[in-house]
Parts: structure tokens; C-alpha cells; sequence
């Protein structure tokens, strides 16, 4: 269950900016979209957060902010000494362009609650720590920064909290990568709940990829998987009868284009490699006869809802944390509504999943899907740099026009617009 997400001096965040999925007390409206944590004096948790704002604001950005530190805990304990750090500062103020990058994530996992964050520049880990709440109360298992005036990092391991070979963990790992990733690579158990969190609850979808097909595909080989991908496309409207899939050697594919002694390399190279071939079945609407629709005549919304399905039932069957770059995009707003409401709906969402999600569709504002305190935005300031804010922040009553307050500039984070003229 993620509680807070906080980025400082990466891309387009010059200072501290934090996303909390902290339920506002105030609000009483649509219960049902937030969840409870089980730990004493913790405020409920939002099951969604959907974050608006301009184009070039930075919203896509959060998200890269969510996948670096996604992808560093999970992997920098893999690279080699002098790697440099893939890491990238705010550069438009000359002083953040040589300060280090900070991310920080609260969360909770097996009913303890957890801080962990750390702070990067290209070279180095400059600072890192985790405070865990296991009683309710802060205990610092262990905290690394580097010490400007001597040049030397300086180590502070509990021996109480942090059980197990601390110094062999902190002896072996590299100024460019984290603890908390080499003492798990050394078998640490103690944090091994930390790390699972990260690498199997969180979930990050990179920004403007295109989400692979081939997950919903491989849960249709076998007839209950089937099922359960053609029931979530019927739920949305897609009157699709069956899957069907069909493995075709790559060689068969059409290279027509190609010159005659290309071709035949590749047929030959790609004689033995498969490919999976999805199509839909229909019926005419005059006969009820059956109909095979190939992958290419499906909309581009029914295959991003396709492509959506694997993931989607996963993130719901396994209560994992997904931030996801503009997930309105190919997609009618009323499908946009049916994926939050799994989100929302406490019979599909038993296991208090989360979704964090940019998006244009300001319909989604209407009463009725969300509460006031999902609602976030994202503009640059003055300074050129992305400030992120939520829209509780502003006086609303329940029931507002939300939409319409926001496309009138209410609560900011609307381009700003000038009259062309021609030169």
C-alpha cells in the first residue's frame, strides 16, 4: 500500500514534490474508493489518484520519477563500480544541475509501515536511509550519507533493527549503489519485505511505451484464462463472442517489400521462431454466422483494452501499486470510468490495489466517480519547474462542478493560450 511518493531536483522537479495517497478525514463522499490500512491512528488510503495539467507540465515525468526509483532498487546492486548513474537533475537553475536527485517512498507492507528513500547524482549514492514503524513508532534501521567535509561516507547500521551480517552488506556495496539492493543480493532477511514491496507490489508502466499484447495473449492459451479475458472485454461494452489465437512461423510473415536475398536470409533465420496471432470472433448480424476479425481490423481502443487485461486482473488479484502515463489515451471515456470503477468497486479490488494515473479527460471530474482528494495537478512555475498540488488544497463543496471550475482556470494547471499571428 503506497502512502506517499516524494521526488526533489529530478527532470522538471526542481524542489520537493509529493503525490499522497492519504483519504482526506473531511470528505464523506464515495467510500467505497478508499480502504483502511489495519495499523492504529493511519488514515484511510485512496485506491486512485489521477494527476491533470498541461502539456509540458510534468506530469509524465512523475512517472519516470516512480520508474527510476522502481528500477534502481531493484537493479543497481548489479552494475560495476564506476557505472555512471542514469539519473538527471533539474538542469535550467545552475545549482540543482550539481545538486543530487532525491526520491522517497512511504509504504506499507506485512502491517509495518516503511520510509525509504535515497539521494543520487551521476557518480554516487550520496545519502540513504529507511525508518520503519513496526510498533507505530520511528526506528532508523540504518542510514548512509556522504560527509561533505571529509569526502568519506559515513555508516549508521542498528544493530537492535537491522539483524544479520551488517557489516559484510555495508563492505560490499559500491558507492554507485544502494544498500538496501546488495544486502538482499547478500540474503538479508530483514529487509526482504522492503525490496518485495518494490519488486513485486509496485508496479511502474514507462511513459508513451506501448503496453505489449503478449501478457493477455499467453492467459488465453488455456480455456479458463480465456474466460476471464473475454469476460473483462464484454464487461466494457466490446461484444466480442471468442479469442483466438493462432501460432504462425515468423517466416510466413509478409516481407514482400523486402529484396529477394534479404528475404531469404531472414526466412531462413526465422524458420523456427513462432508468433502469436490474436483474433476476435463475431457474429454477422443478418445470419449469426461466426466471423474471425485479424488483430489489424480491431480498434485501437479494443486493443489497448486488450492489452490492458492481463495486467489490470493482476494488479486487482494481487493488490499491487501501478503508476501509469496517460491511460485515457485510444480509450472513450466510459471505458476510462470501467477501469477505475474496478479499482473502486470493493468486490473486484479486494486486496486494496492502487492506481496513480495521468489523464486528459476532464469528464472524469464529474460527481459521482471520485472523491475531491483523488483529484491532483500539475503546472510549471514561474521558474520552469513542475509543482504538484491537489485540489483539496482549494475550498470545494461536495458536489461542485469540478470541471467546470477547472477548465475556467480555477485551480491552475491549464495552458495558457496566445492568439497566432502570422509573420
Amino acid at each position: 500500500m503506497l502512502i506517499e511518493f516524494s521526488v526533489n531536483n529530478y527532470l522538471s522537479f526542481c524542489e520537493r514534490q509529493t503525490l499522497s495517497m492519504a483519504a482526506s478525514s473531511n470528505y464523506r463522499e464515495n467510500q467505497e474508493n478508499t480502504f483502511a490500512t489495519g495499523l492504529a491512528r493511519m488514515p484511510k488510503l485512496l485506491k486512485s489518484a489521477v494527476i491533470y495539467g498541461p502539456n509540458a507540465s510534468g506530469k509524465s515525468n512523475l512517472i519516470r520519477a516512480a520508474l527510476f526509483m522502481w528500477d534502481f532498487v531493484l537493479n543497481s546492486s548489479k552494475g560495476q563500480e564506476g557505472d555512471p548513474i542514469d539519473v538527471y537533475p533539474f538542469l535550467l537553475n545552475s545549482k540543482s544541475s550539481l545538486s543530487p536527485s532525491t526520491f522517497e517512498m512511504i509504504f506499507v507492507e506485512d502491517e509495518v509501515r516503511y520510509q525509504y528513500g535515497f539521494s543520487v547524482t551521476r557518480e554516487r549514492v550520496v545519502h540513504e536511509w529507511l525508518i520503519a514503524y513496526p510498533s507505530g513508532r520511528p526506528q532508523r534501521w540504518f542510514e548512509r550519507y556522504l560527509d561533505a567535509e571529509s569526502g568519506k561516507e559515513v555508516w549508521n547500521l542498528h544493530k537492535k533493527y537491522l539483524t544479520g551480517n551488517r557489516e559484510v552488506w555495508r563492505d560490499a556495496t559500491r558507492k554507485n549503489a544502494l544498500f538496501l539492493s546488495t544486502a538482499i543480493q547478500l540474503n538479508s532477511a530483514v529487509l526482504r519485505p522492503v525490496f518485495d514491496w518494490f519488486d513485486k507490489r509496485l508496479r511502474v508502466f514507462r511513459p508513451h511505451a506501448e503496453i505489449s499484447k503478449e501478457f493477455s495473449a499467453s492467459l488465453c492459451k488455456d480455456a479458463e484464462g480465456r474466460l476471464k479475458v473475454l469476460k473483462f472485454l464484454n464487461q466494457a461494452d466490446m461484444d466480442i463472442e471468442g479469442i483466438r489465437l493462432e501460432s504462425r512461423a515468423m517466416s510466413e510473415l509478409g516481407m514482400e517489400d523486402l529484396p529477394p536475398d534479404v528475404r531469404a536470409a531472414l526466412q531462413k533465420e526465422m524458420s523456427n521462431t513462432l508468433v502469436t496471432e490474436i483474433r476476435f470472433e463475431r457474429s454477422t448480424a443478418d445470419t449469426g454466422k461466426p466471423v474471425l476479425l485479424p488483430w489489424d481490423a480491431e480498434s485501437r481502443g479494443t486493443q489497448k483494452l486488450f492489452a490492458l487485461a492481463w495486467p489490470w486482473m493482476n494488479i486487482l488479484g494481487q493488490g499491487r501499486v501501478l503508476f501509469m502515463d496517460e491511460m485515457d489515451t485510444s480509450l472513450h471515456h466510459h471505458l476510462v470510468k470501467f477501469l477505475f470503477g474496478l479499482m473502486h468497486d470493493v468486490g473486484s479490488n479486494q486486496q486494496r490495489a492502487q492506481l496513480i494515473s495521468t489523464t486528459h479527460d476532464t469528464a472524469l471530474m464529474d460527481p459521482g466517480t471520485f472523491r475531491r482528494d483523488q483529484f491532483w495537478m500539475m503546472e510549471k512555475s514561474g521558474d520552469r519547474c513542475s509543482e504538484l498540488y491537489p485540489i483539496s488544497d482549494f475550498d470545494i463543496e461536495q458536489g461542485a462542478p469540478l470541471q467546470r471550475r477547472y477548465l475556467e482556470g480555477d485551480f491552475g494547471a491549464v495552458p495558457t493560450l496566445k492568439r497566432f499571428k502570422a509573420l
